[in-house]
């Protein structure tokens, strides 16, 4: 398959590089950057030297990509929406990697990036791009939207729950992220002195991943839910731990087997629970570089109440490895192609 990525400087841009340059089925065509166009991908990413010989191209250039049998788009929000029609009409696929087309209402939308929506009409053309949830639409699909890195870890976690309906109209999530998280582009609050050593919430309530989370559970639920959501910065480049607080209270045994009956077969989703071991829940330490989330939960007795936990690498399953895992179902091929490799260990 002969892939180009548009907004391929960054740190998703990357990662789907590092991925892309290894999967037996892919031929990597067209790159482009704004500010980088013209220079080789080993002076933007330096870890690619010696592995692929190739220049950025210019945004002024991007027809040269309708020729590709998919695009990824790596954009900022707000960025892909005018882009993404143009490519659309080339026929080509797509997997947008931007909020541009994750949400279904344009109103929320709105009320969540501050701009209006500039393709309202494309909203419901775009697939939510969870393959252990939505498979069989992507598997037909020629738009997909990646969903966010906190978004993915929470609905994953909590799915089981929405789908049986036991799941409260009130459910409080709490993130904590790697710096990695905040994209490449130079902030005061993400430069090293400010950034090491500090646990911060940046953003403790309304989120931006908040609507996405809403709209994903109350279609499986059919329970007009609500989220509030807390994300806090830590003191790591990549990863991503949630914890979901549920009104929801059962035997131990009951909800492993919503687990093993949702995920069982999925291998992307590792459940881990082990209360005799070391690491007894979800770490993202132990996922890093990775395709896999881990998802635990732990029982609060005392106030009845189930407490989730999924970890996972922002970058890679929260971002470019869950897109390249929707590209392989896009296109016929074994889910696992070109992912199915080991976390690194220790980090």
């Amino acid at each position: 398959m002969k892939v180009s990525i548009i907004g391929a400087s960054g740190y998703t841009g990357g990662e789907l590089l590092r991925l892309l340059v290894q999967h037996p089925e892919v031929e990597i065509k067209y790159i482009f950057s704004r500010k980088n166009e013209g220079k080789y991908v080993h002076e933007i990413h330096p870890f690619l030297k010696n592995i692929l010989n190739i220049k950025f191209a210019s945004f002024n250039n991007i027809e040269s990509a309708f020729n590709s049998d998919i695009i990824f788009s790596c954009v900022p929000h707000g960025v892909s929406m005018n882009i993404i029609p143009s490519l659309i009409e080339s026929g080509v696929k797509i997997i947008d990697l931007s909020a541009d087309f994750r949400l279904k209402s344009v109103e929320e939308y709105k009320a969540w990036y501050n701009i209006d929506h500039k393709n309202p009409e494309l909203l419901n053309e775009f697939i939510y791009g969870i393959p252990e949830i939505n498979k069989e639409k992507i598997s037909s699909a020629s738009l997909v939207s990646n969903p966010g890195c906190i978004a993915i870890a929470s609905i994953l976690a909590l799915y089981p729950f929405a789908k049986r309906r036991k799941i409260s109209d009130l459910i409080f999530i709490d993130a904590k992220v790697g710096s990695s998280g905040s994209g490449r582009s130079i902030k005061l609050s993400s430069i090293f002195s400010e950034r090491f050593g500090s646990i911060r919430a940046y953003k403790a309530a309304m989120h931006r991943h908040t609507p996405e989370i809403e709209e994903q559970l109350r279609m499986y639920s059919g329970v007009n839910l609500n989220v509030s959501l807390s994300a806090h910065s830590v003191n790591n480049v990549r990863g991503i731990l949630v914890t979901s607080y549920v009104n929801y209270y059962d035997d131990v045994s009951n909800i492993w087997s919503y687990f093993r009956e949702d995920y069982g077969s999925e291998k992307f989703v590792r459940i881990i629970r082990n209360p005799r071991g070391i690491y007894k829940l979800p770490d993202p330490k132990f996922l890093i570089g990775s395709n896999f989330v881990d998802i635990g939960f732990e029982l609060d007795n005392r106030n009845k109440k189930t407490i989730i936990i999924s970890a996972l690498d922002n970058l890679v399953k929260g971002a470019a490895g869950n897109a390249i895992q929707c590209m392989n179902l896009m296109f016929g091929l074994k889910e696992t192609e070109g992912l199915l490799f080991p976390p690194i260990y220790p980090v």
